[in-house]
Order: structure tokens, then sequence, then C-alpha cells
């Protein structure tokens, strides 16, 4: 089997669930987009917590993967790696939004 004929069945056998990503993925871009700014840091904390979960996953995963399954092994890497860097930047970004409601010292 060629690429392209796996990718056809692929799609072909999981149509629910790719509809169901692409309705949440316009979902979630409207939702987001109306969000008021003085909700961003609670959803900015919300975010950390998911993308700390990812963390714990992908360790548990990496662990338990066999250490001659470099696909496994590096999938893994990418998404520990990520996902550190989502929630560094998420409380990076909730700490200068916070600042801006301190009173500054005269």
């Amino acid at each position: 089997m060629d690429v392209i004929t796996t990718a056809i069945e692929f799609i072909g056998n999981n149509i629910p669930l790719l509809t169901i990503l692409i309705l949440a993925t316009f979902i979630g871009q409207e939702v987001i987009s109306n969000i008021p700014s003085i909700l961003h840091t609670p959803l900015m904390s919300g975010a950390n917590a998911i993308s700390g979960i990812v963390i714990i996953g992908s360790v548990i995963v990496v662990l338990r993967a066999n250490p001659s399954d470099y696909f496994t092994l590096s999938l893994g890497f990418v998404a520990i790696t990520l996902a550190t860097i989502n929630v560094v930047g998420g409380f990076v970004v909730t700490d200068r939004i916070l600042g801006m409601f301190k009173k500054k010292k005269k």
C-alpha cells in the first residue's frame, strides 16, 4: 500500500472523529476570540494545568516505551518539550498580566 491509499483509508475509517475535531476547532476559535481580557488570566491558568497533565502523560508514555522504539521515544520527547515550553510561557504571560494590575511605586 502506498501512503495515499493508507491516508484515504484512515480518513474513511475516522470520519466521525475528524468531524468532531473540525467542529471543536471552530467552536474553540469562536469561544476564545470572544473572551473578555479580564478572564484571560484564569483561562491561562487552566491551560497551564492541562499542559502539566500532558507533561505527566508524556513522561509515563516515555517511561513505558520500548527502549528500541525510537519513534515513540522521539514523539514523547517532543511532547514533553512543547508542553514544558507552553507551561513556562503561560506562567510568564500570566505574571506579566497580573503585574499590570499592581500599583506602581511613586
